[in-house]
């Protein structure tokens, strides 16, 4: 699987490793296979005695795509990432950092439906994984983050009616359950604390439960 995205598929805001080592605990819990690829690598040496497979593609600070200002995940990245790793699984959380710094935002949905293109057609036989972001702790920038996330399912359907292997994960809904998420999930107003990723790990084994052998 390869984990693509942001500070937060890095694990900023951790004790190391983020969401992979609660799913990756999942996937061992339940006799499932699983290991991640990437060009970095951060987490602990081990889950449950078991070697933890550190690699990510998890990029602090960057947005959907490159601008003037800011570095993207889309094009280069992402695209080495799936020519050197081949993934069966995809996971993609994006966009945070989009709507946090007010970049684009009306188009925020209509480049990530860029990016999952591009996904799908250099990797057609992977399943992508989007996941909806988490909630910014600023009313009125959350107000943004749900105006994205609404857009996510039509951005993913016409993709999956279309033949796509693509798929979409509330995170968002996973986190906000917690009315309390606030104080309980987060380490800052931006990122999971470990209790936070812990949600983020379980929400994300239920989505690729049965893709794992």
């Amino acid at each position: 699987m390869l984990p693509l995205g942001d500070s937060i598929t890095e694990g900023y805001g951790s004790s190391g490793g983020g969401y992979r080592v609660e799913l990756f605990r999942q996937a061992l819990q339940n006799s499932k296979n699983l290991s991640f690829v990437g060009s970095l690598e951060n987490g602990p040496s081990t889950v449950q005695n078991q070697p933890f497979p550190k690699k990510h593609e998890g990029h602090g600070g960057y947005t959907v795509d490159s601008d003037t200002g800011h570095s993207g995940i889309s094009g280069s990245i992402t695209d080495q990432a799936l020519v050197n790793f081949h993934p069966n699984i995809v996971l993609l959380m994006i966009g945070t950092n989009d709507i946090n710094g007010n970049i684009d935002i009306a188009n925020a949905p209509k480049r990530l439906g860029n990016l999952i293109d591009d996904i799908t057609t250099r990797a057609p036989n992977a399943l992508l994984v989007v996941a909806t972001i988490i909630p910014i702790a600023n009313d009125g920038t959350n107000q943004k983050v749900l105006a994205y996330n609404a857009a996510l399912p039509a951005v993913v359907k016409t993709r999956a009616t279309a033949g796509k292997h693509v798929v979409l994960l509330d995170n968002y809904a996973a986190f906000s359950k917690d009315s309390s998420y606030r104080t309980t999930l987060m380490s800052d107003y931006l990122h999971p604390n470990d209790a936070g990723y812990v949600v983020l790990g379980r929400s994300m084994f239920e989505a690729i439960r049965s893709a794992l052998p």
